[in-house]
């Protein structure tokens, strides 16, 4: 990602990343015939709270942080706020506040530590992260590779015009994000009937784990193995957000948001999208209930 291009008045310098921080917004549509995935923000509650705080346009492109660790400097003055999985957070050394809108003057520094729960954090900035566009998003998918290469350190992120539209509060009163288990509502199928009826109260008997080989594309899940009624293999078909796939070794996939347009393991059922900024906050080790 290269300096400010187009004349921007203010910018923000990256100085630390943290495990990882991408550039999101609410993803690309109607690319799926192509191959092109929606991606976007992975809990769209918490990135569109950080766009109303701001008074920018629903689209506007914020910095998703997984488990802090993302240090920035204002180049320019900024106004920016931090919503999602909250953690400790200071500006010049001061501590400050999520969920508050947050004056950056130039040269000031913002840092963020890890959050005691929950596991994606954030960063909107008044006028939005000004990226190029790729097919219409500044978002990046992580696993088609596509659009704004993932920050790195010394990476200057050119900050938009800001809106005509003025801040109406100073801090929106939310309740946390994440916890030690969560609770997701699926509907079954489309493939419920490749598994078992013992598979099927084992899916809302039993209680998952997420593992740390989880990522925007989806959070692998360890627990009760779901067993099929029968052999063989789908030919690939369609999948959505939410989609609960089930590998040949029993334990489910959840698909995020950067997950494959396609896939050829059975779906059993899928969380409903209002469930799906929850499911986007539960770190590894949270263990995660699925309720009809």
């Amino acid at each position: 990602m290269s300096a400010v291009t187009g004349g921007s008045a203010a910018a923000l310098e990256v100085l630390a990343t943290g495990p990882m921080t991408t550039v999101q917004d609410t993803g690309r549509f109607g690319h799926a015939s192509l191959g092109v995935g929606r991606s976007g923000a992975a809990d769209a509650d918490s990135y569109a709270l950080g766009n109303r705080l701001l008074a920018n346009p629903g689209g506007a492109a914020a910095l998703e942080v997984t488990l802090g660790g993302l240090r920035v400097r204002a180049r320019g003055a900024v106004t920016v706020t931090l919503t999602g999985a909250e953690a400790p957070v200071r500006v010049n050394g001061r501590g400050a506040a999520f969920n508050e809108v947050l004056h950056l003057p130039d040269g000031a520094e913002l840092s963020l530590g890890v959050p005691a729960r929950g596991l994606r954090s954030y960063l909107a900035v008044r006028g939005g992260v000004a990226v190029p566009p790729v097919l219409g998003s500044r978002s990046t998918d992580v696993l088609a590779g596509l659009g704004p290469d993932v920050p790195a350190v010394g990476d200057l992120l050119p900050v938009g015009p800001a809106p005509t539209a003025l801040p109406c509060v100073d801090h929106a009163p939310v309740a946390a994000v994440g916890g030690d288990t969560v609770d997701l509502r699926v509907v079954l199928g489309p493939r419920d009937d490749w598994f078992t009826e013992h598979a099927l109260t084992t899916l809302f008997s039993g209680e998952y784990e997420v593992t740390s080989r989880s990522d925007r594309v989806g959070a692998r899940l360890s627990g009760p193995v779901l067993e099929r009624s029968r052999e063989g293999e789908l030919p690939s078909e369609g999948m959505v957000p939410g989609s609960l796939q089930v590998p040949p070794g029993g334990e489910p996939v959840l698909f995020l948001a950067d997950h494959p347009v396609t896939g050829g393991y059975p779906v059993i059922a899928v969380v409903r999208s209002t469930d799906l900024p929850r499911a986007a906050q539960a770190r590894p080790g949270t263990r995660v209930r699925f309720v009809p």
